[in-house]
């Protein structure tokens, strides 16, 4: 499989990311970059060209954008794809994220390993979603898909 080599996140018409944003970003970007399996099969008897690729993430339209350009900077593919099937997720990834954020702060280890079990089974179901969505369009394993919808998120939810 080919990979993703750069990402770009485009919200010009989001508010400005908080600063725990900014971090999730941050590492979500990096754990991507750092290992990932990312490949754009050809459709249609039409040939793709071949990677690694650069990312341009968005929100256009209300529609979620994966912009994928060669190193060349040259059009791979670009899907749309509806937020719709990720509002949910997202929503309950958020939630109990915050449950965790404020878990570690005052419960003992036993619940707060509770709400991170929960917590990842979200962010698992998330990157089923995306699996899903992506299915003929782009094939990534789950740990991509995983790190992906972390982005998603951050980008979802900007401000």
């Amino acid at each position: 499989m080919s990979r993703l080599v750069h990402i770009d996140i485009d919200d010009t018409a989001l508010p400005p990311p908080t600063p725990q944003i900014e971090q999730e970003r941050r590492v979500a970007i990096f754990d991507l970059l750092e290992d990932n399996s990312f490949d754009i099969p050809g459709r249609d008897g039409r040939a793709v060209p071949d990677g690694p690729y650069h990312l341009l993430l968005a929100i256009r339209d209300k529609l979620l954008v994966f912009d994928i350009r060669t190193e060349e900077g040259e059009p791979a593919a670009e899907f749309r794809l509806s937020l719709g099937p990720f509002r949910q997720v997202v929503k309950d990834y958020f939630q109990i994220c915050e449950a965790y954020f404020d878990a570690v702060k005052r419960l003992p280890p036993g619940q707060i390993e509770a709400i991170d079990m929960a917590r990842r089974g979200i962010h698992n179901e998330g990157a089923r979603v995306l699996q899903e969505r992506l299915d003929g369009k782009a094939d990534l394993d789950t740990d991509t898909a995983r790190r992906l919808f972390t982005l998603i998120c951050v980008l979802h939810f900007g401000g």
